[in-house]
């Protein structure tokens, strides 16, 4: 074998694995597309999913947010209805309020009247009392004790 025949043969065999490389390289770089396709196929599946999900919620939350506007607008016009319930109590007992210091003024005012008048109605009562007994205690004289 010659000089130029070695060096052909290197180069075949240079060749020969350079292919080789090559090919394992390209299963390699087949099996990884093969599992990127996979990949976002799934992706692709759970973006439909969740797209629908998301629709469907949208729409609900959308139904809630009416009924929330039609229930908020219900309870405004009932508490506009009973609004004028609260401001006549609070008449009423600012009312009651006045009356009962009026009244305490009053009893104040009258206070010396009305204890003149329990001491003369005790003083009766007593009276009343003293008499009763000492009638009592004549008639009990006079027919002996019976």
């Amino acid at each position: 074998m010659t000089g130029g025949e070695i060096a052909g043969l290197i180069a075949a065999i240079a060749f020969a694995v350079l292919v080789v490389f090559i090919i394992r390289v390209l299963l390699q770089l087949s099996k990884t597309l093969e599992k990127v396709d996979q990949t976002v196929a799934e992706a692709n599946t759970t973006i439909e999913v969740v797209t629908k999900d998301v629709d469907l919620l949208s729409r609900q939350v959308e139904g809630l947010l009416v009924k929330s506007n039609e229930l908020l607008l219900d309870i405004n016009g009932k508490v506009e209805t009973i609004d004028p319930l609260f401001t006549a109590i609070a008449d009423l007992s600012e009312s009651v309020s006045e009356l009962n210091t009026s009244s305490k003024n009053i009893v104040t005012k009258v206070g010396g009247i009305g204890r003149t008048t329990a001491k003369a109605t005790v003083a009766g009562k007593v009276g009343g009392t003293a008499l009763k007994f000492f009638k009592n205690k004549k008639h009990t004289e006079k027919t002996g004790g019976i």
